[in-house]
C-alpha cells in the first residue's frame, strides 16, 4: 500500500493542534469563536430531531414487532439487504391451530364447529394485521430510517467540518495573537544590552600611539530579527483570513442544510397522518371482524339450543342484542337471505361515509368513501348497525363507517 508519508505527517500535525485548542477552550484557556444565534439554534433544533426521530423509530418498531428476536431478525436482513422470508402473524398461527383442532375433533361437532368459526375469523384478524405493519412499514418506518441513515449523516458530516473549521480560525487568531506580542516585545527592546560593543576596528593613529581607540560600527543583529517577526506576522494574518473565508463558507452551507429540517418536519407529518390512517383502518378491521363472530357465536348457540339464546328465542317480542337480520355467513347457516326490511322506527338521517366497505352478503350495502347515504334503525337491530339507503339499493351498515349529519 502505498503512503503519502507527508500528508500523513501533516493530517498528524492538523489533528494535534485542534486538540490543544479544542482542550484549552474546555480548561478555559483559550478564547472560542461563537456561531450566531440562528445557526444555533438550526443545530440545536437538529439535534433535537434526530433524538426524538431515533427514539419515535425505536418504539413504534417495538409496537409493530414486540418479539425482540424477530426484530433483531428483521434488523440482519435489511443490513444483509436480503428479502425477510414471510412470517405468519400470531393471530394467523392461532386461527391455523384451531383449524387443525377442529379436524381432529370432528367438524361435525359443535366444539369442530365453533374452533373452525373462531379460527377463520382469527386469520382474518392475522390478515388485518400484516397489512397493517407492511403499510406502517412502508409510511412511517422507512422515512424515519432514511432520515437517520441519510440526511442526518450528512448533516453530521457538514458539523464536524464546521467544528474543524472553527478550530482552525481559533487556531489562526492565537497565532496571530502570539505573532504580534513577540514583534511589539522586540520593538519595545533597548537596542544594545551588552556593556562591550559588538564590534570595534582599531585605528591606525591610536595603534601609532599606543592607546587603543573603540569605533562603534552600527548593530545590524536587531533589523534581521524584527523583519522575521514581522513576517510572521503577516503570514498570521493572511493564514487568518484564508481561515475565516472557509469557516464563513462551510457555516453557509451547513445553514442551509440545517434549515431543510423544516422540510424533514413536514415530510415527517404526512408520514405520521398515513400511519394514524393506517392504525384507524386496521382497528376499524379487527372491530368489524369481531363484530361478526360474535353474532356468528350467537346464531350457532342458537342453532344447538344453547342455554343462554333459549329464552330470547322463545320470545319473538324480544331478540337477541347481538343478532341481526340476513347477518353474514356462518357454519351453522351458510347461506344468508336477503334483508327484510321493517318500516323504522326513527326518522331517516342522511350520513357521510368515512372508509370503504365491501358487503360481505346480499344483506349488506357496500359503501364508498365520502360518499352520502339515508339511515335509519329498526327495531330489534344491533346498536352497531344501521339501515342504509342509495338510491334502489338498501342494506345494513356498519356505524363505525359513518359520520352521522344532522
Amino acid at each position: 500500500m502505498d503512503f503519502n508519508v507527508k500528508k500523513l505527517a501533516s493530517d498528524a500535525g492538523v489533528f494535534f493542534t485542534r486538540a490543544v485548542q479544542f482542550t484549552e477552550e474546555k480548561l478555559g484557556q483559550a478564547e472560542k469563536t461563537e456561531l450566531d444565534p440562528h445557526l444555533e439554534n438550526l443545530i440545536s433544533r437538529a439535534d433535537s430531531t434526530k433524538n426524538w426521530t431515533e427514539k419515535i423509530l425505536r418504539q413504534t418498531e417495538v409496537l409493530l414487532q414486540p418479539n425482540p428476536s424477530a426484530r433483531i431478525e428483521e434488523f440482519i436482513y435489511d443490513k444483509l439487504d436480503k428479502k425477510l422470508p414471510s412470517r405468519m402473524t400470531t393471530a394467523e398461527l392461532l386461527g391455523q391451530y384451531m383449524l387443525d383442532a377442529a379436524k381432529e375433533f370432528g367438524a361435525d361437532s359443535p366444539y369442530g364447529s365453533t374452533l373452525i368459526t373462531v379460527g377463520e375469523y382469527q386469520k382474518r384478524l392475522g390478515g388485518a394485521e400484516r397489512e397493517f405493519l407492511q403499510t406502517s412499514a412502508a409510511a412511517f418506518l422507512s422515512p424515519l430510517r432514511n432520515f437517520l441513515e441519510g440526511d442526518w449523516r450528512t448533516i453530521s458530516k457538514e458539523k464536524r467540518l464546521l467544528e474543524n473549521r472553527r478550530l482552525d480560525l481559533d487556531i489562526c487568531k492565537a497565532r496571530l495573537k502570539k505573532a504580534k506580542q513577540a514583534e511589539a516585545k522586540a520593538a519595545a527592546a533597548p537596542d544594545f544590552q551588552e556593556t562591550r560593543p559588538r564590534n570595534y576596528v582599531l585605528s591606525a593613529s591610536a595603534s601609532a600611539s599606543g592607546w587603543e581607540s573603540w569605533d562603534v560600527a552600527p548593530d545590524s543583529a536587531a533589523s534581521p530579527q524584527m523583519k522575521l517577526l514581522s513576517e510572521e506576522v503577516d503570514k498570521a494574518e493572511h493564514e487568518l483570513r484564508v481561515a475565516q473565508t472557509e469557516f464563513d463558507r462551510q457555516a453557509e452551507v451547513t445553514r442551509l442544510l440545517l434549515e431543510g429540517i423544516s422540510s424533514t418536519h413536514l415530510n415527517h407529518l404526512r408520514c405520521l397522518q398515513d400511519f394514524a390512517e393506517a392504525q384507524t383502518t386496521y382497528f376499524s378491521q379487527c372491530h368489524h371482524h369481531m363484530q361478526e363472530l360474535q353474532r356468528e357465536l350467537h346464531r350457532c348457540a342458537n342453532a344447538v339450543g344453547a342455554p343462554h339464546s333459549s329464552a330470547a328465542s322463545s320470545n319473538p317480542a324480544f331478540p337477541s342484542d347481538h343478532s341481526s337480520p340476513g347477518a353474514s355467513f356462518s357454519a351453522c347457516d351458510p347461506k344468508p337471505g336477503p334483508l327484510s326490511m321493517e318500516p323504522p322506527a326513527t326518522g331517516t338521517r342522511k350520513a357521510k361515509v368515512l372508509y370503504d366497505y365491501d358487503a360481505h352478503d346480499a344483506s349488506e350495502l357496500s359503501l364508498l368513501a365520502d360518499e352520502l347515504i339515508t339511515v335509519y334503525t329498526v327495531p330489534g337491530m344491533d346498536p352497531d348497525w344501521l339501515v342504509g339507503e342509495r338510491g334502489n339499493e338498501k342494506g345494513k351498515v356498519p356505524v363505525t363507517y359513518l359520520e352521522l349529519l344532522s
